[in-house]
């Protein structure tokens, strides 16, 4: 009998040791209740508490988690009414406040992020919604998150998943784009032409300076070799006219005879004439070079000179042409 009663009274110690002993696992936090009140958190692990006095009140989730915002209509400031939903990232910073500020804590966040988000997006036009999402997570992720801080949760993210206008704008967006695409094209392509314009007017004027530069050095040169032939012209005057000076008359006829040959070669070289004719006359033109020598001499003073016997004259065809 007695060993029966130490058996049955082991067993209930060590029922009531098992029943005492609770086990968080990780990621949790439980909140411990003494006849219903708190008293303290249970952390991660193994913990002892004396059973029927002490018993677990909430399993606190001490992760990241997420709420859905269900899509809702919401009309706009410029009367737009657009479908939005989202998502809410939190996590609880505090079991205890969690367990017992808030009953409900995840239809709590949702309720709150649901009608701060109509708030916000019903102060901003349409273009400013579809443009500005990081502007409205921003503005939501604060208010929603000075809102549960009492709650010992942090917002950590809060995200806007779709905003959908209705059809009639879509298009209206749509035909906008297309107009505003087909206006850049146009300005693009007007930019191109004037641009393109621009470079040949000033290849143009390039060529221009260019040719009027070759223009200016060709005639500077050619000004330079007639004031260097001027001068060599001048020169060999000079010099005739010193050898006239110091009594050889013989220059000077040299001087009329060689202009005269020079003459009759460009008659010869003439591509446009292959017979010269040659009057009667031109040949006593050429006796009368000695007595222009002899003219000169006498009027230098000296005498004159016998003059030099003119060039047998140029064989004639039968009608009175040269035959060279």
């Amino acid at each position: 009998m007695l060993t029966t009663f130490a058996l049955t009274v082991t067993g209930l110690v060590l029922f009531y040791l098992a029943v005492s002993v609770k086990v968080v696992r990780q990621g949790y936090q439980y909140t411990i209740e003494r006849f219903g009140r708190f008293t303290e958190v249970a952390k991660p692990g193994l913990n002892f508490y004396p059973a029927f006095f002490y018993g677990v009140g909430r399993k606190i989730n001490m992760m990241e988690q997420v709420v859905d915002i269900p899509g809702q209509e919401i009309i706009t400031k410029d009367n737009a009414m657009v479908s939005v939903d989202g998502v809410v990232f939190f996590q609880v910073l505090d079991a205890a406040k969690a367990a017992y500020e808030v009953s409900e804590l995840y239809v709590a966040i949702m309720q709150l992020a649901t009608t701060n988000l109509r708030t916000v997006m019903g102060s901003m036009d349409l273009d400013e919604t579809l443009s500005k999402r990081d502007e409205i997570n921003a503005r939501l992720l604060s208010v929603v998150d000075h809102a549960t801080n009492a709650w010992g949760i942090k917002i950590t993210r809060v995200e806007l998943k779709d905003i959908r206008p209705p059809a009639d704008i879509v298009n209206a967006m749509g035909r906008q784009m297309k107009a505003e695409r087909e206006k850049r094209a146009n300005i693009l392509e007007a930019e191109g032409l004037k641009s393109a314009e621009i470079l040949r007017a000033e290849g143009q004027k390039q060529s221009q300076i260019l040719e009027a530069e070759g223009r200016r050095e060709a005639a500077f040169r050619d000004a330079e070799a007639r004031e260097r032939e001027a001068e060599a012209e001048a020169k060999a005057t000079q010099m005739v006219s010193d050898a006239i000076a110091a009594g050889n008359p013989q220059a000077l006829n040299y001087f009329i005879a060689q202009k005269y040959t020079d003459a009759v070669s460009q008659f010869a070289t003439s591509p446009n004439a292959k017979t010269i004719l040659f009057p009667v006359e031109a040949t006593q033109l050429i006796g009368t070079l000695g007595g222009i020598g002899a003219l000169a001499k006498e009027a230098l003073g000296g005498e004159a000179l016998t003059p030099p016997a003119p060039p047998a004259a140029p064989r004639r065809g039968p009608f009175g042409q040269s035959q060279g």
